[in-house]
Order: structure tokens, then C-alpha cells, then sequence
């Protein structure tokens, strides 16, 4: 029971310790020299709920992750209450979680947030496109380092899975660097 409250103090430390851009693990690739502005103004009503990720930039942070979900829900205070989980090694391994604090940078169109795992640690956390209907969204951060390919659906049928991967590819991203997700 000790070692399961340890590792997953570790991970939020590590999430937190990416995000903020001080990581101490092995500096993480640069998958996008220029990162976009984000396209699409975000209703944060609509981008509330659960999302699957399909794939990422792998982030030390993540490494064995697989059915990975993040769950957004406003909180009284009108910041979003954010819940990160995963499972270590395959879909059914325990499950590791994490939960932070957003809120809406100023001036962004909803589309940029400041997320804190534990003061005073912050990170970006920009939707760089998005569906109309909010079925899948692409989330980065300025530094080009950490992608995230999101959707409503952990399994969408593989020609949208291609489409969201030539989506990133046409924001600039690399896409040899995407590691699909298990769910």
C-alpha cells in the first residue's frame, strides 16, 4: 500500500516537473520548432467530460501508460478540476491517477490553460485544433515537446485516427514521434 501512495506522489511530481518545463528526466524531443497558435476558440462547457487519448509524444512521465483518460469538470470557483489516469503497462494494469487544477489563460478564446498538479508548478496546455462537435481535439504546448491526440471515443474507427495523425502532421508536428495509445 506505501509503495502505491509513493509512486503515485512520483508521478505527480513528474507531471508537475514536466509541465512547468524543469523535467529532471532525459530532455524530451522537439517534435514542432514552431508551434501553432490554436485554430479554434474553445467552449469550455463543450470540452468538459472525459476524453481517450489516441497518442502522444512520449513524456518520461507517461512511459507504460496505456487507456489513458483525462477527465475536465468545472469546479465552484469556476477553475476546471482536471483528473489525468492511466494504466501501467496495458489497458487492465492498475491504475495510476493524477489530478490538477486549470484555468483559462486570458485572452485566448478559451483555448489555453494554466494547469497546476501543486503549486507553484504550471504548464501550458493549448488545444490546437479541435472537431466541430468536440469528438476529438489536439493538445500541445509552446515548447513542442508534448502532443496529445484526444478523443470522445477510445476507438474511432482507423480512418479518423489517420486523419487526426495527418492533422497534426499539417500543424507541423513529426509524426514519427506519435506513440498510439492501447485502450
Amino acid at each position: 500500500m506505501h509503495f502505491g501512495i509513493v509512486a503515485r506522489a512520483a508521478w505527480v511530481v513528474a507531471c508537475a516537473l514536466v509541465l512547468a518545463g524543469c523535467s529532471p528526466f532525459a530532455e524530451q524531443p522537439v517534435g514542432n520548432a514552431n508551434v501553432p497558435q490554436p485554430r479554434l476558440p474553445v467552449d469550455l462547457q463543450k470540452y468538459l467530460g472525459r476524453w481517450y487519448e489516441l497518442a502522444r509524444y512520449e513524456a518520461s512521465f507517461q512511459k507504460g501508460c496505456e487507456g489513458v483518460t483525462a477527465d475536465y469538470a468545472l469546479r465552484p470557483d469556476g477553475a476546471v478540476k482536471v483528473v489525468n489516469s492511466c494504466r501501467q503497462d496495458s489497458p487492465s494494469g492498475p491504475l495510476r491517477s493524477a489530478e490538477a487544477k486549470a484555468t483559462v489563460v486570458e485572452n485566448s478564446g478559451g483555448a489555453k490553460l494554466r494547469v497546476t498538479f501543486f503549486w507553484p508548478f504550471t504548464g501550458d496546455y493549448w488545444v490546437l485544433d479541435r472537431a466541430q462537435d468536440y469528438s476529438w481535439s489536439i493538445v500541445g504546448e509552446p515548447s513542442g515537446r508534448y502532443l496529445w491526440v484526444l478523443s470522445r471515443d477510445p476507438r474511432p474507427p482507423e480512418a479518423q485516427y489517420q486523419a487526426l495523425v495527418a492533422r497534426v502532421a499539417e500543424l507541423g508536428y513529426d509524426t514519427r514521434l506519435l506513440r498510439r495509445t492501447r485502450h
